[in-house]
């Protein structure tokens, strides 16, 4: 059997974490590789993994590809940006939440659907292509319409579209910009990963349900709304279970709990577990996430 390809398109940045008497730790993530990160750890060999983003010629983009590369996740499509380089966020947490600060407005991945070639190319042959509201948003909107025609070129050509909406409005122009950009993406998918306390400001979704019913009624085909420490609900045409995490978590640090949750959600799915033992998975995974440092834990943890 040929092998599998997943390939996630987005934004790597250097993450700056822990804050305590002001020493940080230097690491790599971003949502869309956060969840490329726990599908390399969870998908057999059968499965290749590549990442896709805007990258520069500098130190830290060199040192990206590098750790990426010793963590078997494909680099050979990341598109070099004279002149640019990966963005920075800093993580600090103030009475038990996470804030973050950031600075991104020249980052390399801002311009990663610029060549209209190299973004097909990227996208050729994959059995599995994921974005998120982040990739959309942090592009220009004539990048976003590439970028959502080679998604749909992947999709006629086999490939599975899976879309966390993941919204950020301060990355976008307007609520109303948000809103259609991320319906319109959606429409495209065959599974979409929303997370209901965000949606609703947005949508005015009054439960789960209703977050659901939405993205079903927009053509896709299975829809998972997570709930931060509530309830999932997992949702298809045929077919609605919900799943509680385990209680006993221990909270330690919360970045990318939800892209760490699809990728254990995904990989479970395409291993050919139910709905309900893919969202078990997902949560396992994510209270693992949740008690350490950073975006991106050790994969022995999570296998």
């Amino acid at each position: 059997m040929a092998q599998q390809r997943f390939v996630s398109i987005g934004e790597c940045m250097i993450e700056m974490s822990g804050g305590e008497d002001r020493q940080y730790r230097l690491g790599y993530a971003g949502d869309t590789l956060n969840t490329a990160w726990y599908m390399r750890a969870l998908l057999g060999q059968d499965w290749s993994v590549d990442y896709f983003t805007g990258l520069g010629e500098d130190r830290y983009s060199d040192d990206i590809r590098t750790f990426l590369q010793a963590h078997d996740i494909g680099t050979s499509h990341i598109r070099t940006v004279a002149g640019r380089r990966p963005g920075l966020y800093m993580i600090h947490q103030d009475k038990g939440d996470r804030h973050f600060t950031y600075w991104r407005d020249t980052s390399a991945a801002k311009l990663l659907a610029d060549d209209k070639e190299a973004l097909h190319t990227a996208l050729n042959g994959a059995s599995m292509v994921y974005f998120s509201g982040i990739t959309l948003a942090i592009l220009a909107p004539r990048a976003r319409g590439r970028l959502l025609g080679a998604i749909v070129r992947a999709r006629d050509a086999g490939a599975k579209i899976v879309f966390d909406t993941n919204l950020r409005p301060a990355l976008w122009t307007s609520p109303r910009v948000m809103a259609s950009v991320l319906t319109a993406a959606a429409t495209l998918c065959d599974i979409v990963l929303p997370t209901h306390t965000d949606e609703a400001p947005l949508f005015g979704d009054k439960s789960v349900e209703e977050t659901a019913d939405r993205y079903l009624e927009l053509g896709v085909e299975e829809v998972v709304v997570k709930d931060g420490a509530g309830e999932a609900l997992i949702a298809t045409a045929s077919e609605r279970v919900k799943v509680a995490p385990k209680p006993g978590a221990k909270v330690v640090d919360a970045t990318g709990a939800g892209d760490s949750f699809n990728g254990a959600y995904l990989s479970a799915r395409f291993a050919g577990k139910s709905l309900q033992e893919a969202a078990e998975a997902a949560h396992r995974v994510a209270g693992v996430v949740i008690g350490q440092k950073g975006a991106l834990v050790d994969p022995k943890l999570v296998r």
